[in-house]
């Protein structure tokens, strides 16, 4: 996907989830986030940062803070992408999907991203997940616990029961992972339900992205580790949960 001309900023701060103070040009300016996770490990004091002039008379901000530099590599935020990109590579060939996509099709409890129906075969549930976490290497969801992926991932099992097939999509806005990991550490409980949601038959796949100053696009498929991550004993205190 393309997102045309973008500009380098740097990150000053973040009032709330969904707005951050950039300084563009010797100019401070208010840019809209599009992604309402944390991203600490992203977005501090000082980050390198790409803007892109939204201008519209129903925004309160002129600009929108899409990718992050994380030392060398970008990293893009933008939580609405990965549906996109989905969309794009499934188009494409790149994902070997056919069939009928429909979007925001709901089940139960809950709605998910897409429902593929091809020729053959029973209707797949796919929820896609974007992921802007990595640490040495290792892509990990979620940067926040996440009451929300917990119980999609179970209404996708009880889909499996119903005739249905499921598979969850975890897109990786960045380029140069290894390996795709459940963030134990941060919420066991979503850990845990990828692992039984994998064992009772739900497909888990991993896909990295090429990211580039105003482009962006699914590269390649990344290795997924169900093992539990070392530290997943610690640092499990985190308070506010996403809905």
């Amino acid at each position: 996907m393309q997102y045309g001309a973008v500009l380098e900023a740097e990150f000053l701060s973040r009032p709330n989830r969904f707005v951050a103070w950039c300084r563009l040009d010797g100019e401070t300016v208010l840019a809209h986030v599009k992604n309402t996770g944390r991203c600490r490990e992203l977005l501090y004091p000082g980050a390198r940062v790409l803007l892109q002039r939204s201008p519209g008379e129903q925004r309160r901000t002129t600009y929108t803070l899409l990718s992050v530099w994380k030392g060398d590599r970008l990293v893009n935020i933008d939580s609405q992408a990965p549906n996109a990109l989905f969309r794009e590579a499934r188009a494409a060939g790149t994902l070997d999907l056919p069939g009928r996509l429909r979007s925001e099709v709901r089940f139960g409890g809950s709605r998910f991203d897409f429902l593929l129906e091809p020729a053959d075969g029973p209707p797949r549930f796919i929820e896609v997940k974007g992921v802007t976490l990595e640490e040495k290497g290792v892509a990990l969801f979620p940067d926040a616990p996440t009451d929300r992926g917990t119980r999609h991932l179970r209404e996708l099992v009880r889909a499996l029961d119903a005739g249905y097939g499921a598979l969850v999509v975890f897109v990786v806005q960045m380029e140069g992972v290894v390996v795709f990991r459940p963030n134990d550490r941060m919420d066991p409980a979503f850990g845990a339900a990828l692992r039984e949601a994998a064992a009772r038959g739900v497909g888990v796949l991993a896909l990295a992205c090429r990211v580039e100053p105003g482009d962006l696009r699914i590269q390649s498929p990344v290795p997924v580790d169900l093992g539990v991550n070392p530290g997943t004993k610690s640092g499990l205190a985190q308070p506010e949960r996403e809905g």
